[in-house]
């Protein structure tokens, strides 16, 4: 069986959640990690994930979809980070410790975060006991597709770097029921899969096998390079 193009399963997940009414604010669906009605629901099942329940430190997107899960995990004395959009500051992780702050609805907000939080560089993050990130697909074989950007993978290959993440650090998701599907798609070497899947009415846990051991410079054009000051250092 062939693999199907990621672009192409984008295109119709976006064109799904759209058709049946399955999204949400903010709109369009497409060309975005899309909100989704069940997105509580779905935050609730992770929630109820030791990999969560018990973490210190999470990494999560700051994505409309996870923002229910962020909420949560700050509640419950979980310190998230938040990556600066693009990685565009040296300082590219925004830390929002719970217990400093005085809006924990407000703080993990992609508009608020800056206010609340503070500005990190990653080697002075603890170990990332988890990652949450935010999907418009995954394959029930753990390969995640996103909004093609390539930032989450990013992200996890700088923090892999710095040996705040290994291979035994869980990858989950969110996604509506829909988002879930049995296809085949080819995964580059920069691709992060997905360890656990959580929906409003499934948990799904893959065997993903392992993940990226670090940035693939290969994938990195010069243009972005440049742009992510945190590179410079690793180079």
């Amino acid at each position: 069986m062939s693999a199907t193009d990621k672009e192409t399963l984008r295109s119709r997940i976006w064109d799904r959640l759209e058709s049946d009414g399955l999204a949400r604010f903010p709109f369009p669906p497409h060309g975005r990690i899309t909100n989704f009605d069940g997105a509580a629901e779905a935050a609730q099942r992770a929630m109820d994930l030791p990999q969560l329940a018990d973490a210190g430190a999470v990494k999560a997107n700051p994505d409309a979809p996870q923002l229910p899960l962020r909420r949560r995990l700050l509640k419950d004395g979980t310190t998230v980070y938040m990556a600066v959009p693009r990685l565009s500051e040296p300082a590219c992780f925004v830390e929002l410790d719970p217990e400093s702050l005085s809006d924990l609805d407000a703080a993990p907000t992609v508009s608020h975060m800056r206010n609340y939080g503070r500005p990190v560089e990653p080697p002075s993050m603890p170990s990332i006991d988890a990652i949450v990130v935010g999907s418009v697909a995954v394959t029930r074989d753990g390969v995640r597709v996103g909004k093609g950007e390539g930032y989450s993978d990013l992200e996890y290959a700088v923090l892999r770097e710095y040996g705040l993440v290994d291979d035994g650090t869980p990858v989950i998701t969110t996604v509506h029921d829909v988002q879930v599907v049995d296809e085949t798609v080819a995964a580059a070497a920069h691709d992060v899969p997905i360890d656990i899947v959580c929906t409003p009415t499934e948990t799904i846990r893959l065997d993903s096998g392992s993940k990226p051991d670090g940035i693939d410079w290969d994938a990195l054009d010069d243009d972005r390079r440049e742009a992510i000051p945190v590179l410079e250092s690793l180079d």
